[in-house]
């Protein structure tokens, strides 16, 4: 009887040692540095370059190269996008 009580004993005792432990990080690293790449040549008039950026694509950063684009109205003005505070902010035209 003594022997079954300190097998009990024993092993309840050394689960308490053996717990568990389960840590969830749930967070985004900032994006890589911007690649650096030549813009080609000018199109014509009328037309803005918008440099390449760092975009979130599930778990991980997708890289969009620069390309020359028209703008969606006159005196359009393309703001990049910014990673700040841990926190994605898209690029958007603004007047």
């Amino acid at each position: 009887m003594k022997t079954k009580l300190l097998a009990i004993l024993f092993l309840a005792g050394s689960s308490l040692f053996a717990a568990p432990r389960v840590v969830v990080g749930i967070g985004f690293a900032p994006p890589p540095p911007p690649v650096v790449a030549y813009a080609p040549p000018y199109p014509g008039p009328g037309y803005t370059w918008v440099s390449g950026y760092w975009y979130p694509s599930g778990p991980r950063y997708a890289w969009r190269a620069g390309y020359w684009v028209r703008p969606p109205y006159i005196g359009a003005r393309w703001i990049a996008p910014r990673y700040h505070g841990r926190r994605y902010y898209h690029g958007y035209w603004r007047r």
